[in-house]
C-alpha cells in the first residue's frame, strides 16, 4: 500500500467504530460483526490496522457492541504494533453516542474511523489542516460521481456550511468517515445516545469550525455486496 507519510506523531490515537451490524451483508458474511467481513482471508479491520501502521498511529480505540467477543478475540490488546483498548456498547448508542463512549480513552483529540470504510488518506495532513484552520471538526472529503447512496457536503472556502441528504447527484463531495475532532464538541451533547451526523455535524456547521478537506485516495465503502466483492480485488494491489 502507498502511504506518503511517515512523520506523525503518534500522540493522536485512532477511534474505530466497529459495532456495526452488516445488515446489507448478511446474506455474504453470515452473522459477524461488519468489521469482521472476510476479505481474502483476513477481516476488514486487519486492513484498517495495517493502515495506521503505516500512519504511524501506535494506539487504537475500538468502539464495540454487536458480537464484541469475537473482535476481542481476534485482535486482543495489541495489533500489528498498535495497542487497542476497547470501549464496549453494552446496547446501541448510535454513531454520536460510541464516539462520545470513545472519548472517555481520550485526553484531547483523536482522529475518527468508520470500522467498515477505507479511505487511504494522509493522516499527517488531516492533522495539519486541522490545526491551520482552527477546526472544531476536521472532515477527509472525497469527489464522487454517479450515486445516491451518500449525502453530500457544501462548501465555502475550507469550511463546510451544510449538509445535504442522500439524494441521486452526478457529482459531489461525500464525507469520507475520518474524522479529526476535538472532545469539547461531545461534551456539547447531553445525551448518551445519540447520531453524530444529526446531532453534532448537522447541529454546529452553522456555528463551529467543521472544517473539510478533499483527499484524492482509494476510498471504498463495503456496506454493499457488489463493493464487498470490489475490496476483495482492490486490497490484493492496495497492500501488496
Amino acid at each position: 500500500m502507498q502511504s506518503s507519510i511517515f512523520n506523525l506523531q503518534p500522540s493522536i490515537p485512532a477511534i474505530i467504530l466497529a459495532g456495526g451490524l452488516g445488515t446489507r451483508l448478511r446474506g455474504v458474511i453470515n452473522d459477524l460483526p461488519k468489521p469482521m467481513a472476510m476479505i481474502n482471508n483476513k477481516p476488514f479491520l486487519h486492513y484498517v490496522f495495517l493502515y495506521l501502521t503505516k500512519q504511524r498511529i501506535d494506539k487504537a480505540i475500538l468502539s464495540i457492541g454487536y458480537k464484541a467477543q469475537i473482535i476481542e478475540a481476534y485482535f486482543g490488546d495489541k495489533y500489528l504494533d498498535v495497542e487497542i483498548v476497547y470501549s464496549r456498547e453494552e446496547e446501541p448508542l448510535g454513531t454520536g453516542g460510541g464516539i462520545k463512549k470513545a472519548f472517555a480513552l481520550v485526553d484531547d483529540s483523536a482522529f475518527v474511523l468508520n470500522g467498515d470504510t477505507f479511505f487511504d488518506i494522509d493522516l499527517n495532513a488531516l492533522k495539519d489542516f486541522h490545526a491551520e484552520t482552527k477546526a472544531d471538526i476536521s472532515l477527509a472529503l472525497k469527489t464522487m460521481q454517479n450515486f445516491d447512496r451518500y449525502g453530500t457536503v457544501e462548501m465555502k472556502g475550507e469550511r463546510i456550511i451544510k449538509f445535504e441528504e442522500k439524494k441521486p447527484v452526478e457529482e459531489g463531495l461525500i464525507n469520507g468517515g475520518v474524522y479529526l475532532l476535538n472532545r469539547e464538541m461531545l461534551d456539547r451533547v447531553d445525551a448518551d445516545k445519540f447520531s453524530f451526523e444529526k446531532e453534532v455535524l448537522e447541529k454546529y456547521v452553522s456555528v463551529r469550525q467543521i472544517n473539510g478537506k478533499v483527499f484524492k485516495n482509494y476510498f471504498i465503502d463495503i456496506g454493499i455486496p457488489e463493493d464487498y466483492t470490489k475490496a476483495q480485488l482492490d486490497f490484493i494491489k492496495l497492500f501488496e
